[in-house]
């Protein structure tokens, strides 16, 4: 069932058959919340909002004021502008993430993104030369898209890879250069250092490009996935946050706690493996559907 679908019962069953909402009802919902990946304590901010505004404007839709706060949630953390709307001549951006959330599908799933609505020309950098896979799966990817891949022996500097690619795009005329690096575990000091060297890097090379870092979390994986972004974060300023396997059954509760105690937006959501399965994330869309309005 989608979690959405969970909380619309919980408010069918609970509070439309109530006049009058009872505290109880309200500390059960903070229980929905923490079960859809809801931090304890950013469901009890939440519930004591909705709690406080119910009663003071004598709300009779409490799912669709639910929603209005959680909007307001993601809000806070302002997404930066969309990638083309600035006058940048070249855009860089680093996907970064720990292994299995999907960085290197993500990484050609915005390159196809950029290409078939924008019509801008990408360069793929395959940065995680610790798998020789990875550097596979990126050229195979390329070819399919029909776009230029950079790519190194396995084993080489990551940084090196980045820089070449940058120069390539310099010379070749290209307007966005996606990196795709290692899945560094971020409980391992060492690779976010590598990690860091990648984006100083990134940040004297790229010069006037416009320079992104965006953060590939599983959707399904919850408070670890807000630990991420915790220490990726910390190591280098993050952009934003890409949701990769968000479908029916995906809580999604970590959205609203990443806005909150991070102030990370999330700004596009991959909803299955084919190309064309990624979208720009809409605050409203995802609010509503959390708290179960369709």
């Amino acid at each position: 069932m989608k979690f959405g679908e969970r909380i619309k019962n919980f408010f069918t069953g609970g509070f439309s058959a109530n006049s009058a909402v009872s505290d109880e009802l309200f500390d059960d919902l903070c229980d929905v919340l923490i079960e859809g990946d809801f931090g304890a304590e950013q469901a009890y901010k939440t519930v004591e909002l909705l709690k406080a505004q119910c009663k003071k404007e004598k709300v009779q839709d409490v799912p669709l004021k639910l929603a209005e706060i959680l909007e307001d949630e993601l809000l806070k953390a302002k997404p930066p502008e969309p990638v083309f709307s600035v006058s940048a001549k070249i855009t860089a951006i680093l996907v970064l993430g720990v292994n299995g959330v999907g960085k290197t599908t993500t990484a050609a799933k915005l390159a196809s993104l950029f290409k078939e609505e924008y019509n801008k020309k990408t360069i793929l950098a395959a940065a995680d030369t610790f798998r020789a896979a990875a550097i596979d799966q990126l050229k195979i990817h390329g070819q399919r898209l029909d776009m230029r891949v950079i790519a190194h022996k396995h084993g080489g500097d990551p940084a090196a890879v980045v820089f070449d690619a940058l120069e390539a795009a310099i010379s070749g005329g290209a307007d966005v250069v996606i990196a795709d690096t290692a899945g560094r575990m971020h409980t391992k000091s060492a690779l976010v250092e590598e990690l860091r060297k990648i984006d100083r890097v990134v940040e004297q090379k790229a010069g006037s490009a416009r320079y992104l870092k965006y953060l590939v979390l599983d959707a399904t994986t919850g408070k670890n996935a807000y630990a991420q972004a915790e220490v990726f974060h910390s190591a280098v300023a993050l952009d934003g946050v890409i949701l990769t396997k968000y479908d029916s059954t995906a809580k999604g509760g970590v959205v609203f706690s990443l806005a909150s105690g991070l102030h990370l937006p999330v700004v596009y959501l991959c909803t299955g493996e084919k190309y064309g399965d990624i979208e720009v994330f809409d605050p409203h869309k995802y609010a509503r559907e959390f708290a179960g309005i369709q």
